[in-house]
């Protein structure tokens, strides 16, 4: 095993760093009970010393956390902001921004601004699922939507408002008739418990009824980043075209700076914060214009729901150079002049190699498989876009959300004899959409829009990332759309690159009536054990 040197404390020493790190002795410890601006100051102070953590805290820092007194050290105070900004000054701003984080819990939001919080790659999001709650009910006397501050005390408001009693009255009357249809459909198997059973008999309603519901439907999130991306964040929200984006943005500022003021100081500085806002809006807006002025009048042809839209088609030989290129000692330029120059046995071997003997789908290729890409086209409806747009490594950006591409109507609602109800959401959603657009707010008009409604996203993607997405996203416990979606990707990239495209081996082209049911089955095995 390998040998580490023990620094040597004394006893008053380690009775000091002990409230303060998860142990004494070893390299590998964590902070404890120490603020975030203290943690972040600290880390970039190591980066310049020679003394261990522990040595430079009892140095450095132990007399001004100590005066703190431990439990004020745990929160916000400060002489902690005194520690960060001394360290702040002599070792620059974005380093130390990235070493504290907080978890934020952010309630209430609308489907789209949860798509705007959840952009940033560098952070950690988990979302309430529509797949186990009904939507029916009114907590507060009203329905889990959001109405738009634009529309608020207006007569758009009432339209809007309006469709929200027809949306949600209809979806709490579907889910009464369609839940026993499952029922029906799908007897309790002898071996499931009542648990089980009714779990699965809710997901595959919920599942069903949820792109019934308008893109104003809130939903609750949890966040966990740093000081640095939610700088980011709360930067792009606040120079966000709608009302809701830039009011949370204010919201998440005032919590946030009550944990962790330090690290969000540039947010509303003019020279900084500020500046850098209006110019994403400044180009947000004369874009836009720019592309209303050129192509606006232009109208789109028909497409697939699935369309690669651009590949290398050397892309295989790429990363058959790149595989080898850790483990030799050639230019990459050269390499991929040997790789071309080999059998396709030899070059099938260096990729079968790479990928090695996939246990799961969680064994994966290594960065190699990231030296070729796909840049897909994808139009599907809202809700399976919600689940796509959660692979936040690869490159996504999507359209407007208008009716203007139509809206699916899943199979189960037409063999329940449901289809003229949702046909009339549907409806309603369009006119009031048209309604609020047609006063020259079509971001606003978006809360209108169900989910049921196609939405045109691009997604551009590196073939290590591409096994993940089509792998997960085709399990069979997935939703029926972004299935498909994932199965139809992996279709078009192994026609360009059936060597890639076998390497794809835990896809799943199974069909399915319960998706939801062997994953309860396996919970409730986990829960017995």
């Amino acid at each position: 095993m390998t040998e580490y040197v023990t620094e040597q404390f004394t006893p008053q020493e380690r009775a000091t760093l002990e409230p303060f790190v998860s142990n004494l002795d070893g390299p590998v410890f964590a902070l404890t009970n120490l603020p975030e601006a203290v943690k972040g100051a600290m880390f970039a102070r190591y980066s310049r010393t020679t003394k261990s953590l522990r040595r430079l805290f009892l140095d450095e820092f132990a007399d001004d956390v100590l005066r703190l007194g431990t439990a004020e050290a745990r929160g916000r105070s400060e002489r902690a902001a005194g520690i960060y900004e001394r360290v702040f000054v002599e070792y620059g701003d974005d380093s130390v921004a990235q070493l504290g984080g907080v978890h934020l819990a952010c309630e209430q939001s609308s489907q789209l601004l949860a798509k705007a919080l959840e952009w940033g790659r560098l952070a950690a999001y988990l979302e309430q699922s529509t797949r186990y709650m009904r939507y029916d009910d009114k907590p507060g006397g009203r329905w889990r939507a959001t109405v738009p501050a634009e529309l608020e005390h207006t007569p758009l408001g009432d339209t809007y408002a309006a469709f929200l009693d027809d949306a949600f009255t209809i979806y709490g009357e579907l889910y009464e008739r369609l839940e026993p249809w499952f029922k029906e459909r799908f007897p309790k198997q002898p071996d499931d418990t009542d648990f089980v059973y009714r779990q699965t008999l809710l997901a595959k309603t919920c599942d069903t009824l949820r792109m019934l519901l308008p893109a104003g439907t809130r939903s609750n999130l949890g966040i966990y980043a740093t000081g640095q991306s939610y700088e980011q964040l709360l930067m792009r929200l606040g120079q966000h075209p709608l009302a809701e984006m830039r009011d949370y943005g204010e919201l998440m500022l005032t919590e946030l700076r009550s944990v962790i003021p330090e690290f969000l100081k540039r947010v509303d500085q003019q020279e900084r914060g500020v500046e850098w806002s209006d110019y994403w809006k400044a180009v947000r807006e004369r874009t836009d214009e720019l592309t209303h002025k050129l192509v606006g009048d232009i109208p789109p042809e028909p497409r697939a729901s699935v369309n690669l839209v651009d590949y290398d088609p050397a892309g295989e030989l790429k990363v058959t150079a790149a595989v080898l290129y850790a483990h030799s000692a050639l230019p990459d330029d050269q390499l991929l002049d040997v790789v071309q120059g080999m059998t396709d046995e030899e070059r099938a071997e260096i990729l079968a190699t790479s990928v090695g003997d996939r246990g799961n789908r969680r064994h994966k290729p290594g960065r190699a498989w990231e030296r070729t890409q796909y840049r897909f086209d994808v139009l599907c409806d809202y809700g399976a876009y919600r689940d796509l747009q959660r692979h936040r490594p690869l490159t996504l950006e999507w359209q407007r959300l208008t009716p203007a591409f139509g809206y699916d109507v899943p199979a189960a609602i037409s063999e329940a004899g449901l289809a003229d109800r949702w046909d009339l959401v549907m409806t309603r959603s369009r006119e009031t959409y048209e309604a609020i657009a047609a006063a020259g707010l079509p971001d606003v008009a978006q809360y209108a829009v169900s989910m049921a409604y196609r939405i045109r996203f691009v997604m551009q993607m590196t073939a290590r990332e591409a096994m993940h997405l089509t792998e997960l996203r085709s399990q069979p416990t997935g939703h029926p759309v972004y299935r498909a979606v994932a199965q139809e990707m992996h279709r078009q990239i192994s026609a360009v690159h059936p060597a890639i495209g076998a390497a794809f081996t835990h896809m799943s082209y199974e069909d399915v009536d319960l998706e939801r049911l062997e994953a309860e089955r396996r919970t409730e095995r986990k829960r017995n054990a």
